[in-house]
């Protein structure tokens, strides 16, 4: 499993400061839906400058106007960028064709989709698709609720994304997820670099565990 550091409700110089103190221990960054409306395209090209080494995820969840939203994160230097999956039909092609165009990759969020919708999407076996807990369920839930990847299908590319603590990540079934989205168990955490490091050796044992 790879690590996909989540970077939200930050000052650009805060999430670039966090990224690299725990740079060592994460795979991904994503330059997160709150950074983008505060700050726009240059959220992205800052974060892909500063880290030119490191897949960068547009976490745009883009519903509709496709092609140009694909296009901006693209042009910006996004290696994946994400789409709805309670987007029209039209909206996952146009995004899975423009990423196909620039040799990029679409995240589509299955947040809010019901088992018809998901059916129906796990055709586009060229994406990757993010099993996601939202921010408000986990918030106002009245209890901290996160994902625990279940039943994923194996056969395609999975993220999860919610809430993931290290508890969590135990309690997670086979088969694993390909990417797991950590965000404030790191970037709210006082010392980044130490958080993203234990996580990265739950994985790390994880994966000698189950060979």
């Amino acid at each position: 499993m790879k690590i996909q550091l989540a970077l939200d409700r930050l000052s650009i110089e805060e999430a670039i400061q966090i990224a690299r103190e725990a740079e060592e221990s994460i795979d991904l960054i994503e330059v997160g839906t709150s950074l983008i409306k505060e700050f726009g395209i240059s959220s992205v090209s800052k974060i892909k400058e500063a880290f030119p080494n490191k897949t960068i995820v547009r976490d745009i969840k883009t519903i509709d106007n496709a092609v140009y939203e694909f296009e901006l994160c693209f042009k910006a230097g996004a290696d994946i960028a994400t789409v709805m999956g309670v987007s029209p039909v039209q909206t996952i092609e146009a995004c899975l064709n423009t990423a196909a165009k620039h040799g990029r990759t679409a995240m589509i969020d299955l947040l809010n989709t019901n088992a018809e919708q998901k059916d129906s999407l796990f055709q586009y076996n060229d994406a990757i698709f993010c099993d996601h807990v939202s921010k408000d369920e986990q918030e106002m839930a009245g209890k901290k609720k996160s994902s625990t990847a279940q039943s994923l299908d194996s056969s395609l590319q999975w993220a999860v994304a919610g809430g993931i603590t290290l508890d969590s990540i135990n309690k997670m079934t086979e088969p694993h997820p390909d990417i797991l989205i950590i965000g404030s168990a790191i970037t709210q955490s006082d010392d980044p670099g130490k958080a993203a490091a234990a996580f990265k050796k739950v994985i790390d044992e994880g994966r000698v565990e189950y060979q």
